[in-house]
């Protein structure tokens, strides 16, 4: 029997939405209508348990960060220290506490990781008592040295997964399951949502497949009309219908928390963008442009400006919008898929224009620039864009899509047996990237 405990874990990872869908079918059993079954079905009978092969070729969990296990031991082992442990590995905190305890010993301050000027000479040595020989010392102080940088790098890859999944699905992954078990509805809407917005790009000269499917709109309007949990679905979903029924009190809390999330993005933006050479007139990517971070980010950005944007309409605060208007941030192009355009009679995506006009939104954040709602509308108007439709100054319109089955994708090319999907990504087919033969 399936619970709300395993339904709780699907946040933290990338199901497809069939599979989810027979959770849910499971755990409300006789509580759907004929029609609420009938919808949910079209999704249920496509899941892993529900087919002949029951197997898929796509991953179904996020990518997670390396901790620091291998280097906090080889340290422990060198220093002699005694094991511990409660040490957690991933956790940047107790890295840090650990680095802040260990360094003392050799008498470095962390930080300080200049090979020529930062480490003790002979003299020095001696007179803080430490009795190492200088190949000892050296040692020493090079594991701390790269232990900071282990940690700087971990740091940088937990945040680049965290926007990964905020450029997904917002801020669901971050709902407790106190939060979560509230309401049966709810949880059934959040739990399905979060697959549909999980789903991966597709290679395609048109728009991507809309998240918010007829099976959304069913299990959202059980929420409508039952009870609900608007504050954990506002978490995912911030639709205006939602946010109005949230006291302004937690929509002065969530705005908040996407005004604090869009401050880190900002940062991290400008840093990606500053150690890349990226192509802004065209926004196609360029050989040595660090492409999936970017995009991932820039994904982030653009999820965390819609909830901010349709939180700050709910609230009735878009006259913030005449003073500080942020502009969206375009994700980079293959020059592929540039080209399919053209040659199908299409052209360079409109949006590029604004993109190109308007200043960047981390420089605008670092109060840099300026950026207001009249700027964004002149540039919309120029590149024959309907400011309001298209998202730039107000929230965007949901519309319903029909569901339609989780294709396999290999680099975003749809392949039909997950067996074979495999060995194509094996061989690294339609990676951009020489095929190899894989021995098995």
């Amino acid at each position: 029997m399936i619970t709300l405990k395993e339904l709780h874990r699907t946040l933290q990872q990338r199901k497809r939405p069939e599979d989810v869908a027979e959770m849910i079918l499971e755990l409300l059993g006789e509580r759907l209508s004929f029609e609420e079954k009938r919808i949910l079905e079209k999704a249920a009978k496509g899941s892993l348990k529900n087919t002949f092969l029951g197997y898929t070729s796509m991953m179904q969990e996020f990518a997670t960060a390396v901790g620091a296990e291998k280097q906090v031991k080889k340290t422990i082992e060198i220093f002699k220290l005694t094991p511990n442990e409660s040490i957690d590995y991933n956790n940047i905190d107790a890295i840090k506490e650990f680095i802040a305890a260990v360094s003392p010993i050799i008498f470095k301050e962390v930080g300080a990781n200049n090979f020529l000027s930062d480490r003790l000479n002979k003299l020095q040595r001696k007179e803080k008592g430490l009795d190492l020989s200088k190949r000892n010392y050296n040692k020493k102080w090079r594991l701390l040295k790269r232990l900071e940088k282990k940690l700087t790098k971990l740091h940088r890859e937990i945040k680049k997964i965290e926007f990964q999944k905020i450029g997904k699905h917002g801020l669901s992954h971050k709902i407790e399951f106190s939060e979560f078990q509230k309401d049966y509805n709810s949880a059934c809407f959040i739990a399905y949502y979060n697959t549909r917005c999980n789903l991966r790009s597709v290679f395609t000269n048109t728009s991507q497949e809309r998240a918010f499917d007829e099976i959304s709109e069913m299990l959202l309007n059980r929420c409508k009309a039952n009870s609900a949990n608007w504050w954990a679905i506002a978490h995912i979903y911030s639709g205006q219908k939602v946010i109005t029924k949230l006291s302004d009190e937690q929509k002065g809390k969530l705005l908040g928390k996407w005004t604090g999330t869009l401050q880190e993005i900002a940062e991290f933006l400008a840093e990606i963008w500053n150690k890349n050479d990226f192509n802004r007139e065209t926004m196609v990517v360029q050989r040595g442009n660090d492409s999936t971070t970017w995009n991932n980010t820039a994904g982030a950005w653009n999820k965390a400006r819609d909830n901010w944007m349709n939180i700050i309409y709910a609230l009735g605060m878009e006259y913030i919008l005449d003073e500080i208007c942020f502009g969206k941030v375009l994700r980079l192009m293959a020059g592929d898929v540039v080209a399919w355009h053209y040659s199908s009679g299409g052209q360079l995506d409109p949006n590029t224009e604004v993109w190109n006009k308007i200043p960047l939104p981390w420089e605008v954040f670092q109060g840099k620039e300026k950026c207001t709602k009249k700027l964004v509308e002149w540039h919309c108007k120029r590149a024959n864009i309907n400011p309001t439709k298209s998202g730039w100054i107000a929230p965007r319109v949901q519309r319903v899509a029909k569901f339609k089955p989780t294709p396999e994708l290999v680099h975003g090319v749809t392949i039909s047996n997950p067996y074979l999907a495999t060995v194509l990504k094996k061989h690294k087919y339609f990676s951009g990237k020489k095929y190899r033969l894989v021995q098995w």
